[in-house]
């Protein structure tokens, strides 16, 4: 296991612009992305008297994955409650439910008292101690998620000043838009004039504002929404799984199939329309696990 710090930052070239790749999908073999920057705080301290960790979600979730990395890791059980569970994925796993169950992982479909239970806890967006347990919020939700952002803030403002930027135009795509809030959040107080940018992968721009006021109220630490236009987060697009395979042959990285093509694709818009020559980052924030099981789907539909 490695010390979940210091990605490299590739720099390519992509439809006449430059733009630096921060690969945290290289952090480590196992333990990578955004979400091992989540869940970095649990990682790097000692919790003697936590011996369960429970969570819940979607059944082919990235935090599920990581989380079952950490579990096996720290030596804790692993209970990760889902709503459900097509009868073909419970008979042959596959993707981050593969991996996570590989890890120790306990699968449960939860009920309607023990989902309503799980859905209070979420919505108080922090860690939760119980005994011996510790229930995270789904997707790493949460205010220790912080300590490994601000890690991350760090060595992007480190990596700016080696290479003499004055401004870096920051782009990732967002879930919860945890992770773009307290990454603009710690550049702000690093006193750093970078900009964050965003867009929802989740629901709509609205929804993801009203997440940012969940875990921050102060409006000027939050990253720019970008325009985008509405999709159910995981419905397949034929557009969406052609720019990725375009992404993949001109820059020989292996994306997210999720979230990247929309982050990629809905950056390179602003870009052109906005007319920005600014020093561009985008952020790799790993997920290619689950890309086994999207691309089944894609290849049935697409193809």
């Amino acid at each position: 296991m490695t010390d979940i710090k210091n990605s490299l930052v590739e720099k390519v070239f992509f439809q006449n612009r430059n733009i630096y790749i921060k690969r945290d999908d290289l952090l480590d073999s196992e333990f990578s992305g955004n979400k091992a920057r989540k869940f970095h705080y649990f990682l790097d301290h000692d919790f003697p008297q936590i011996k369960k960790i429970v969570s819940y979600g979607s059944n082919q979730s990235n935090a599920m994955y990581s989380l079952s990395v950490l579990c096996k890791i720290k030596k804790w059980e692993f209970e990760y409650f889902t709503d459900h569970i097509p009868s073909f994925l419970q008979a042959n796993p596959i993707g981050n439910l593969k991996y996570a169950l590989e890890n120790g992982m306990r699968l449960k479909l939860f009920n309607e008292c023990s989902y309503n239970e799980l859905k209070e806890k979420n919505s108080l967006s922090k860690t939760i101690k119980k005994n011996d347990t510790l229930f995270i919020p789904e997707g790493g939700r949460c205010e220790t998620s912080r300590y490994g952002i601000s890690l991350l803030a760090k060595e992007i403002i480190e990596f700016k000043k080696e290479n003499g930027l004055k401004v870096l135009y920051i782009f990732l795509p967002s879930g919860t838009g945890t992770t773009a809030l307290y990454l603009q959040s710690s550049i702000i107080k690093h006193n750093d004039n970078s900009k964050v940018f965003t867009n929802a992968c989740v629901g709509g721009k609205e929804y993801l504002i009203k997440q940012f006021f969940a875990l921050e109220k102060d409006e000027k630490y939050h990253p720019s929404v970008l325009d985008t236009k509405k999709h159910h987060f995981g419905k397949l697009d034929c557009k969406m799984y052609r720019f990725w395979i375009e992404l993949q042959k001109n820059l020989n990285i292996e994306f997210d199939l999720l979230y990247d093509p929309y982050g990629f694709w809905y950056m390179m818009k602003f870009l052109e329309k906005n007319e920005i020559s600014k020093p561009v980052m985008y952020i790799h924030q790993g997920g290619i696990k689950g890309n086994v099981s999207m691309l089944q789907r894609y290849k049935r539909k697409c193809i």
